[in-house]
């Protein structure tokens, strides 16, 4: 299974924000969203950076309540790993646990076509590994 049915079945929206924002309104569309990051694109629609919620906490550890006004530039991922619609689930697991992060922005022709989460990856593994279990039942009692 790759990326791009992973894709087909959760949709391809990504919320997104520019490098000027500040964290509390970066706050403002994880909270409402229920996601852990948002992508930071720059004025030409280019994946610039990522943000995420341990990156928010790791700001407010260090600098206290007025790391919320900061600007997402000051706190942002800049080195993102992105993957493409052709990379496989077992490949996103294992850049996910060696990196360190939950989330992949979708990159194609050098456009952001969507974001995958560590439980996307896990929901369409365990339906992966549930029909395989199904077959399997099927064929040993068929058989």
């Amino acid at each position: 299974m790759n990326v791009a049915s992973i894709l087909k079945s959760k949709g391809r929206a990504v919320t997104t924000l520019r490098p000027n924002a500040t964290l509390l309104d970066v706050t403002k569309k994880l909270g409402p969203k229920k996601i852990g990051a948002v992508v930071v694109v720059g004025e030409n629609g280019q994946v610039a950076g990522i943000i995420s919620e341990r990156d928010i906490i790791r700001a407010i550890s260090e600098h206290g309540a007025s790391a919320l006004g900061m600007t997402v530039s000051e706190v942002m991922t800049r080195s993102v790993v992105a993957c493409h619609e052709t990379s496989q689930i077992d490949e996103l697991m294992e850049i996910m646990t060696n990196g360190r992060f939950r989330h992949l922005p979708v990159i194609e022709d050098d456009g952001l076509v969507g974001i995958v989460s560590i439980g996307d990856i896990v929901k369409h593994r365990v339906a992966e590994v549930q029909m395989e279990v199904s077959a399997m039942r099927n064929y040993l009692a068929t058989g």
